[in-house]
């Protein structure tokens, strides 16, 4: 349980701000960041113009609408409203319920005690039987009650609910428009387009990204061996460079004489071939850095994805 508490933790946390992420927007390298964090880090750029990522420096382009145009990264977003409805994390609260009516004075409003799945709100128990009655439009809502447990209660309940109709939930996938839609999306604006159930449309997604990550795990193998290699080649290299040294001193020392101008010129030839060597070597070392720190992320989001996201997380992702 401790485990999965620090992975959600890492997973929701923003690289930039450090905090929970507000409106997480995933980039084309897969790193996920605050909106407003991107903002901040972006504000002298326009739409269209090319700018790293703040983790692995891959450019992109912002798109033609800003920095709100961005892939909305669902899955995460799913996982901080898990992480805000966990009591572990937020401890005693005051009830959403009672504040939204306007109550001025928060010592006067009573403490929440369950947690609606449905309508992501801590509520006290006078606030949650409405909530838990057959009337409510849609019927009866899922009310937890606050506990250790309740993130996990969260993480097998919660639905995925329409973009286009709040109080309903997905159950199709259109590969026309690439989404998930209700029934009602179905029968409205995807009528003719080839839709399937997405438990259906997840299985065929999940053996894809799970073909992906095999390809990207072995491709993180072999970038580990070829950093070992090169680590290796500058090691040598170095070695071969300090022998050149002691040569070129001992041949010095038996001519110091007549050859002191020589000398000191080889050797600085050799300092020069060494900072040359050292400057490749760490760019080279960079750039597979960069390159395992981009697919061991895509590692990481492809298993948890695989083993945490519901069939709708998948076929959002």
């Amino acid at each position: 349980m401790e485990a999965a508490a620090s992975v959600t933790t890492d997973l929701t946390t923003c690289p930039i701000c450090c905090e929970v992420f507000d409106v997480p927007k995933s980039l084309p390298c897969l790193h996920t960041f605050c909106l407003k964090c991107l903002q901040g880090c972006f504000n002298d750029k326009r739409p269209r113009d090319k700018v790293p990522c703040p983790v692995c420096r891959k450019e992109f382009q912002i798109p033609p609408d800003g920095l709100d145009g961005l892939q909305h990264n669902f899955f995460i977003q799913q996982l901080v409203d898990v992480r805000k409805a966990s009591s572990e994390e937020f401890g005693e609260v005051p009830c959403e319920g009672c504040s939204e009516e306007g109550e001025s004075d928060s010592d006067t409003i009573p403490k929440a005690t369950t947690y609606c799945v449905d309508c992501n709100l801590k509520l006290c128990e006078q606030c949650s039987k409405p909530h838990s009655h057959r009337r409510m439009k849609g019927g009866a809502h899922q009310v937890k009650p606050l506990g250790t447990e309740v993130e996990q209660e969260v993480i097998k309940l919660r639905g995925s609910s329409c973009d286009k109709h709040k109080d309903k939930q997905v159950e199709l996938y259109c590969h026309d428009c690439n989404q998930n839609i209700c029934l009602m999306c179905s029968a409205v604006k995807h009528r003719n387009h080839n839709s399937v159930e997405i438990p259906e449309a997840a299985d065929n997604f999940r053996s894809r990204i799970d073909d992906d990550d095999k390809t990207i795990l072995s491709a993180v193998n072999a970038l580990h061996g070829q950093t070992g290699e090169a680590k290796q080649d500058a090691g040598e290299f170095r070695n071969k460079v300090e022998n050149v040294r002691k040569l070129v001193l001992a041949t010095g020392d038996q001519i110091k004489s007549t050859v002191d101008k020589q000398i000191s010129d080889i050797l600085e030839e050799l300092v020069l071939v060494t900072t040359e060597s050292d400057k490749q070597e760490e760019s080279v070392l960079e750039r597979y850095q960069l390159a395992l720190m981009s697919m061991e992320s895509f590692h990481t989001y492809s298993r948890e994805l695989l083993d945490k996201g519901r069939p709708s997380d998948i076929t959002r992702a």
